[in-house]
């Protein structure tokens, strides 16, 4: 098929155009939704702060209207698509690009430090720049920051919902564990919101674009990066029940109740306070007294 000639991607009527030509239909159980607003593209792009010195990876382009903005402003892109009826689709939209690489698969199966290490030569500095699916964006982030890529930043599209439990404070209602996890691995925040009505189709919420700065180190000590999750995911088990209690339920012996007190006076966090009111200093510090006082077992 010959090349759809016009200008960007993301408009409603070249998009549709698109889609036409090539007799798509949307799946929702992978979460398609194509954006068609080129100033919140350039916005996001903006975000990620790239330059020809740079690289981008891409998670689900779709018909490629993000992909050839990051085209345009980075050294190289990789865009990772795991629908393969777009495949066609993104080799005629993209075909003017030459610094565009799309790579077939699912980005939560696929080994992304060698795949950087294969595709990415050259660049000084890489960033994640998606727009993700709602039902699939903590695994991905997760992925992203767990996996110590390197990675300058991770510049996502998400459910605004998500993104506010992403960036919360402590002590606000969106703060938990996925706040504290996020928080460990990157500097976070809101970076625009994004209404329902530019995609198509329309989703039923509203999105967010949130900028994830990944850190070079976690901004505390932990002895035992395992045992710092479990204690925070223990901390968050019931929202309304007291640190203690849910310290209590998920995490010690009965049997350790007093000792557990003791330890929680000692580092002087008070044990009637909830989970959601605890810093990340405070975590930590838990954590770590917890497994130096043999408490908690590896």
């Amino acid at each position: 098929m010959t090349q759809i000639a016009g200008k960007d991607i993301a408009t409603p009527t070249r998009t549709k155009e698109i889609l036409e030509k090539y007799g798509f239909s949307f799946k929702k159980s992978l979460g398609q939704n194509f954006l068609v607003d080129t100033n919140i593209l350039h916005n996001i792009v903006s975000a990620a702060d790239l330059t020809k010195e740079k690289g981008a990876i891409e998670i689900g382009p779709g018909i490629g209207a993000l992909t050839e903005q990051l085209g345009r402003i980075a050294g190289k892109v990789m865009a990772i698509e795991i629908d393969q009826r777009l495949l066609p689709i993104l080799e005629d939209t993209l075909s003017p690009y030459e610094n565009i690489e799309v790579v077939h698969g699912d980005v939560l199966e696929l080994n992304l430090k060698s795949l950087i290490e294969e595709k990415m030569t050259g660049v000084d500095k890489l960033s994640v720049v998606a727009n993700l699916p709602y039902y699939v964006t903590t695994p991905i982030l997760m992925k992203l920051l767990e996996e110590r890529l390197p990675l300058e930043n991770i510049v996502v599209m998400i459910q605004k919902e998500v993104a506010e439990r992403i960036a919360a404070k402590p002590g606000t209602k969106d703060y938990g564990s996925l706040s504290v996890a996020a928080q460990f691995y990157a500097e976070t925040e809101v970076a625009m919101i994004v209404p329902a009505s530019v995609f198509i189709p329309r989703p039923n919420v509203d999105s967010a674009v949130i900028r994830l700065k990944v850190r070079e180190r976690p901004p505390v000590e932990v002895d035992d990066q395992d045992i710092f999750f479990r204690v925070v995911r223990s901390s968050f088990a019931q929202r309304r029940k007291t640190l203690l209690n849910n310290l209590m339920n998920g995490l010690f012996l009965k049997t350790q109740k007093d000792e557990v007190i003791q330890m929680l006076a000692d580092i002087g966090i008070d044990p009637t306070r909830r989970g959601e009111t605890l810093s990340i200093e405070e975590f930590s510090r838990l954590a770590n007294e917890g497994l130096r006082r043999g408490l908690i077992a590896k």
